[in-house]
């Protein structure tokens, strides 16, 4: 008997931790994304490169620790930029800052994309942005997309 009431106390503790711990995780809003700049950089092995400049914009009291993000740029549906960071400085609270990001081009997908294109006739192009987002500590993996439309 006394074993069980050391097993039962010992399961409460558990349950008592693992929902404290629960409760420290954070609620924070997602972080607004915009691309402040796109340019061109130069090939490396042939490999078209770019580097982005984003404005990330803290809307939380708590800083952001970004430990890494990774990142990918569609148009019509194709995946043709993609890349990841992880040197990436940390955004106070209520406040902005610029990351940039080096990303490469998926040649075949922008060949594919081109073949398209030629059908898609005058109309915009369709273009989305994701990002993944892991930051330090307890703070959970925020996802971005934004999407919208290119006029030709």
């Amino acid at each position: 008997m006394h074993k069980q009431l050391q097993i039962g106390v010992t399961c409460v503790i558990v349950l008592v931790l693992l929902s404290a711990c629960a409760t420290i995780t954070p609620q924070l809003d997602p972080p607004k994304i915009n691309i402040e700049d796109f340019r061109s950089l130069p090939a490396e092995g042939g490999t078209p490169r770019f580097e982005i400049t984003l404005r990330v914009t803290n809307p939380n009291a708590q800083a952001l620790d970004i430990v890494g993000i990774s990142y990918s740029v569609e148009l019509l549906g194709r995946e043709l930029i993609t890349g990841v960071s992880k040197n990436i400085p940390s955004i106070g609270g209520y406040s902005e800052g610029l990351v940039t990001l080096e990303a490469g081009l998926q040649l075949f997908e922008l060949l594919r994309l081109l073949a398209s294109v030629g059908n898609q006739g005058d109309g915009p192009l369709e273009y989305r942005f994701l990002a993944k987002i892991d930051f330090a500590g307890f703070v959970p993996t925020q996802r971005i997309e934004e999407s919208g439309e290119i006029a030709l």
